[in-house]
């Protein structure tokens, strides 16, 4: 799928005023912003990389700056359109380069204290363990569930946005639901959510094997994305028994220099891991009524530097 301007859209060639003299750039920078969030929160969640977001907002901007803005009517709609289907040709290319991705890829984290719901009508599709699983699907797949479950978009202008059919937009979606029904439980509350992340924390710093075989389910499986560069496991953990004596064995080496500084990331909270004035990890849990059913570990400095990066304040 190649991105191209939404049907109507030519490029602009005459002068940048309006009628009413307006300078027509201004308009369109005014535009561009006030929809910002809503197209970041799009391009993040069909590519699970902040970084390759904001390479597909410079590619909007610069796609709206040449535009005949003149034909458009609904700016948002037209950059709407124009991010998701960029978005999702990145995401085609990403999906080679993340097959030779050194160790387990997770999403990059961001921080969503000050944006909960990430531009969207609904914190769908946010939060880390989400995009992961999003990942497995093809891009349109998640392209179409992303604008209808967390942008509320109707099936018909999302069919329009992915250049498809309505009855096609619908299977996309429910594809994408059935998956993401297969794959994970249901979620529990966020301060149960919280208050198993506090005991594992507490377990996992002192090695005690008991309590973390208390918490984890039975088919925990334990991610560490260290992007070749980070002493991290190269594979994942899996299951209780294996990732209970995998967080034993390294606690003695890993948590005595270290502090820790409770953030929130994706939606949920997390622990941000420094030794030093430098980040080492970001730690992150998904937990269902079994217990905590994914352990994810961002170590890949670039991603820790982006997130460290945006933490408000």
């Amino acid at each position: 799928m190649v991105a191209q301007e939404p049907e109507g859209a030519i490029m602009h060639t005459g002068d940048d005023t309006d009628s009413d003299g307006t300078d027509s750039l201004e308009r369109a920078t005014r535009d561009f912003i006030a929809a910002r969030p809503r197209l970041f929160g799009i391009a993040y969640r069909v590519l699970g990389s902040s970084a390759e977001a904001e390479d597909v907002l410079q590619e909007t901007w610069l796609r709206w700056q040449n535009t005949d803005r003149g034909g458009v009517h609904e700016p948002t709609a037209f950059l709407t359109t124009i991010t998701t289907r960029l978005a999702i040709n990145v995401a085609q290319s990403a999906r080679v380069r993340r097959e030779s991705y050194v160790g387990p890829w997770l999403p990059e984290p961001v921080d969503t204290s000050q944006d909960p719901q990430m531009g969207a009508e609904r914190a769908e599709a946010l939060e880390l363990a989400v995009l992961l699983l999003l990942e497995k699907l093809n891009p349109l797949e998640r392209g179409a569930y992303v604008l209808r479950e967390a942008f509320d978009y109707p099936y018909k202008q999302v069919a329009e946005i992915l250049e498809t059919s309505e009855a096609n937009t619908r299977q996309l979606v429910s594809r994408a639901r059935k998956h993401l029904a297969a794959e994970r439980k249901e979620p529990v509350s966020p301060a149960d959510h919280r208050r198993l992340l506090e005991v594992f924390l507490a377990a996992a710093q002192k090695g005690d094997m008991a309590v973390l075989e208390k918490v984890l389910a039975a088919d925990v499986v334990s991610y560490a994305d260290g992007g070749g560069v980070r002493g991290a496991s190269r594979i994942p953990v899996v299951g209780r028994g294996h990732v209970s004596k995998y967080l034993t064995a390294f606690a003695p080496r890993f948590w005595p220099p270290a502090r820790t500084r409770w953030v929130e990331a994706n939606g949920r909270p997390a622990v941000l891991v420094s030794v030093g004035e430098s980040a080492v990890a970001l730690l992150s849990v998904d937990v269902s009524a079994d217990g905590i059913d994914r352990i994810m570990w961002v170590m890949n400095p670039d991603k820790l530097s982006s997130y460290v990066a945006s933490l408000s304040g």
